[in-house]
Order: structure tokens, then C-alpha cells, then sequence
């Protein structure tokens, strides 16, 4: 069998060819540019694994949040922390593409972290925050003047918080801090006051009691000026070492009656005199407020009481110019 092809067949499957061709051409033409009118390339945007949209220069918009949130210098702030942001490359419809929504949304996220200056003491757990380093120097240096007898040891420590400290607190904390102040300086005083040549009279003798006779009182029962306080209380009330020291003598002696003598050093001595019982001997070392006999008559006494007396280097001074 013989075929016979004609140059007229062959320019009709050429151009049936061609037309075809063409078709799908302006197809894809049309289907690219209705996409492209449509849907545009562009990022996607997470904070940590939430999508929270689209923008279109994924280098630009990181440049936006550097300058518009992190590097944002606001008063006070010492940085900005937001959740990682990532970006993923999508096609996606135009109106989807919205920066400043996508901007404010990483703003709405983020947190701004204040530098704030912590004033404490080692004294107590109460602190002071301020929000400047020079606040911070002034109240110190104020307030170690205004308590310079207690010698305030004070530091400044910056804090890094996510709420800045307003005026309103900062001067609830400075009432507070010169509150503990107060109570220190008046704690010293009381101290400085029951001091003896150095020696701290941590402890009265007794617990309750009414003095019966004062320092240097002249009475018929004695032909010279006391040498002591003289408190009356109940027989047998425990009786107390004022001061630590070592128990230098416990037994009788002559008027004082049962006589127990601390040394507490610095030539500051405790007697306590009239005791009812001795519960410490010679060499004894005792605390403040460790009981070391009983209140009795003993000696030349006209009543229960405790003779107490204090002496530096050997003589006799007021005991009431440190306790009572």
C-alpha cells in the first residue's frame, strides 16, 4: 500500500500544530497572570510555633523590629525580649499581606526588661529599688549620713525586672529600710547605754522586783553610803549573770551574805549579794541571763532582795546609770 502525503497535508497539521501550541500558551498566560494578580510571594511569619502573618521583604521587616521594638530606646528599659521569629516562604493571597498588623503583633508580645537598682542592707532582707544608678547613690549616701552612728552596711545591686518601680513604692521601701534604721540605731543606744568599759550588760538580774534602795543611800542598817542597788522580790527568785564572764568567788562574805562575783573583763565586775543559794562556783564561766542563784536574806538584810552591784577597776559606780 503506498501513501501519498501532500505538501497541503502537511501545512494543515503544522498549523493545527501551532494553533494548539499557541492556545496553551495564552492558557498559561492567563492562569499565571490571574496568580499573580491573585497571590503574590511572600513570608510567613511565626512567634515560637504560632503563625501570625504575612510580609512581603522578609530582610526589611526584621530590620523594623530591630528598630521599632528591640532597639526601641525607652527610659529605664535595659532590653526587649520576644519569642523566636521565624520565617517560611509561601504563595499567598495579596490581602493577606499585612505588615504593620504582623509588627504589632510581635510589639503585643514582647516584654520590656528594666534596669532597676536594688539598695539592701546585710543587716535585714529589706530593700529598696530605684530606677537609676544615680538615685540609688544619692539615697545611700543619705542615709548612711542620717545614720552614721550605726555605720549602715548598705550595697547597690542592679536587678533586671519586667515591671519598673514607680515612685509610690520606691518611697513605701525607703519608709520601710529607715524604719529597720530607726530600730537599729535606737537598739545601739539602748546598748551604748547598759555598756560598762566596753562590757555589754546583756540581762537584768532579775525578772520583775522593786527597788528598795538606790546607790549611795545612807540607811540605819549600814554606817556607810550603799555601794549597790538593792531590788526586793519573792524568796527564791532565780537571779541572772548580767554580762558572760567567769565566776570569780560564790560563798559567804560577811554583810553581803552569800555572795556570788563575776569578771567580765575590761576590770568591770558583778556582785550579787544576799543569795539564798549559790548555783555556781569559782571558775564557772557563764552566759548573760544564765541563772546563777536564788534571792534570799542572807548577810546583814532586813528582807528578801538582791544586792547588785557594779564595780570598774575595783570601785563601786551606780548601776542604775546602765540598767533600771
Amino acid at each position: 500500500m503506498t501513501f501519498i502525503l501532500n505538501e497541503d497535508s502537511i501545512d494543515y497539521n503544522l498549523k493545527k500544530k501551532v494553533n494548539i501550541f499557541k492556545v496553551i500558551t495564552i492558557a498559561i498566560i492567563l492562569i499565571v497572570s490571574i496568580i499573580l494578580i491573585k497571590f503574590k510571594p511572600a513570608f510567613a511569619v511565626k512567634l515560637g510555633d504560632e503563625e501570625i502573618g504575612y510580609v512581603e521583604n522578609r530582610v526589611e521587616f526584621q530590620k523594623e523590629v530591630e528598630s521599632k521594638i528591640i532597639n526601641l530606646k525607652e527610659e529605664n528599659v535595659a532590653f526587649v525580649t520576644i519569642d523566636n521569629v521565624s520565617y517560611s516562604f509561601e504563595f499567598v493571597d495579596r490581602n493577606l499581606i499585612n505588615e504593620d498588623t504582623v509588627l504589632n503583633k510581635v510589639k503585643e508580645s514582647s516584654k520590656n526588661i528594666y534596669s532597676v537598682y536594688e539598695i539592701s542592707s546585710s543587716d535585714n532582707e529589706d530593700t529598696v529599688y530605684v530606677n537609676t544608678l544615680e538615685e540609688a547613690q544619692q539615697l545611700v549616701d543619705s542615709l548612711k549620713e542620717s545614720y552614721s552612728e550605726i555605720a549602715p552596711d548598705l550595697k547597690i545591686t542592679t536587678l533586671y525586672l519586667e515591671n519598673e518601680v514607680n515612685e509610690e513604692t520606691i518611697n513605701e521601701a525607703k519608709i520601710k529600710i529607715a524604719e529597720d534604721l530607726d530600730a537599729k540605731l535606737e537598739e545601739k543606744k539602748q546598748r551604748d547605754k547598759r555598756t560598762v568599759n566596753g562590757i555589754y550588760l546583756a540581762s537584768l538580774p532579775l525578772t520583775g522586783g522593786t527597788i528598795s534602795s538606790r546607790y549611795g543611800s545612807r540607811e540605819s542598817i549600814r554606817d556607810h553610803a550603799h555601794g549597790g542597788l538593792d531590788i526586793a522580790v519573792g524568796y527564791g527568785t532565780p537571779i541572772k549573770a548580767t554580762a558572760d564572764g567567769i565566776v570569780k568567788s560564790a560563798g559567804w562574805s560577811g554583810g553581803y551574805g552569800n555572795l556570788v562575783v563575776i569578771d567580765h573583763g575590761n576590770g568591770v565586775q558583778t556582785y550579787y549579794g544576799h543569795c539564798s543559794k549559790l548555783l555556781v562556783t569559782p571558775g564557772t564561766e557563764v552566759k548573760a541571763g544564765d541563772i546563777i542563784a536564788k534571792v534570799g536574806s542572807t548577810g546583814n538584810s532586813t528582807g528578801n532582795h538582791l544586792h547588785f552591784e557594779i564595780r570598774i577597776n575595783g570601785s563601786a559606780v551606780n548601776p542604775q546609770k546602765y540598767i533600771y
